[in-house]
């Protein structure tokens, strides 16, 4: 009977999950070539190819699409196996701005999970400034948020996330009118920088909608209400960038920032998890 390295068939299941030999090196706290080889081992044992490897994506054969289902369950068993005999539930907080995730969460927080089922997640969703002063006054465990400038530099830079003028495909501005927003309220940085990139390139604005958080000012965007500020990530399906058509400044992209207390091993994994398929969204 062929014994299957348990390493390997994790491997195999967090880059097909993440589609990047590099993410799902990240989240095993390891190197790519060390995973890449894990796979090419279980390959070599199964004798079917699991991946089709490409320079831009990496995707599943159907061998592997056939055994990845398998491949969950063993994992799924090894865990439980481990936790046969009790095991302490440990809590993680962690704060994300609501910049930063839109609808692939569900996604994101199912790959947490599976890093370490013993974990009690708590998840908090707010402004990046509102996150920060939690995290600060001891409130998280961990925080993920946008940095808008230089004036602190701790943290660990995830990676950097594109902002653009996000509108419904149909909605018309016309000659001579000021360019009609959504926004949030003034204390909100983005707002901030949106509004600075307008008043900078001449362009003059009006606010026609205040929404209280990014899913309602992407609703208002959806409609057809109004052109929002909005990361790519967190615009609602459907909206497309405006940018060019209606001759608006281009908006900087912003760091994505990692700040964390972490001294848990296994906690940390979760949190490493997170934060590799977090990443494994803005490579697509």
């Amino acid at each position: 009977m062929k014994m299957l390295d348990l390493e390997a068939v994790q491997a195999f299941v967090l880059t097909a999950d993440l589609k990047s030999f590099t993410r799902a090196a990240e989240a095993m706290d390891s190197t790519q070539s060390a995973v890449s080889l894990k796979i090419k081992r279980l390959e070599d044992a199964l004798g079917r190819r699991l991946l089709e490897r490409t320079p831009r994506v990496v995707r599943l054969s159907q061998d592997g699409a056939a055994f990845l289902g398998a491949a969950r369950e063993l994992v799924a068993a090894h865990e439980g196996a481990l936790g046969a005999f009790g095991v302490e539930r440990r809590r993680l907080s962690v704060g994300i701005s609501h910049h930063i995730v839109g609808a692939e969460l569900p996604r994101l927080l199912r790959q947490m999970g599976l890093a370490e089922p013993s974990l009690t997640l708590e998840v908090r969703i707010a402004s990046s400034s509102e996150i920060l002063e939690t995290f600060d006054n001891g409130g998280l465990d961990a925080a993920i948020v946008l940095r808008h400038d230089n004036r602190r530099t701790d943290g660990d830079v995830l990676m950097e996330e594109p902002f653009g003028w996000m509108a419904a495909p149909d909605f018309t501005q016309h000659a001579g009118e000021p360019i009609r927003l959504a926004m949030q309220s003034e204390s909100c940085r983005v707002r901030q920088m949106a509004v600075a990139a307008l008043d900078q390139a001449g362009i003059a604005w009006q606010e026609v909608f205040i929404g209280g958080g990014v899913a309602t000012v992407g609703a208002a965007a959806a409609a057809g209400l109004a052109v929002a500020a909005l990361s790519r990530r967190v615009a609602p399906p459907g909206t497309v960038d405006m940018t060019g058509l209606l001759g608006l400044p281009p908006l900087p992209a912003r760091s994505v920032v990692l700040h964390s207390r972490l001294a848990d091993a296994v906690a940390t994994k979760a949190l490493r998890t997170f934060a590799s398929a977090l990443r494994a969204t803005a490579a697509r």
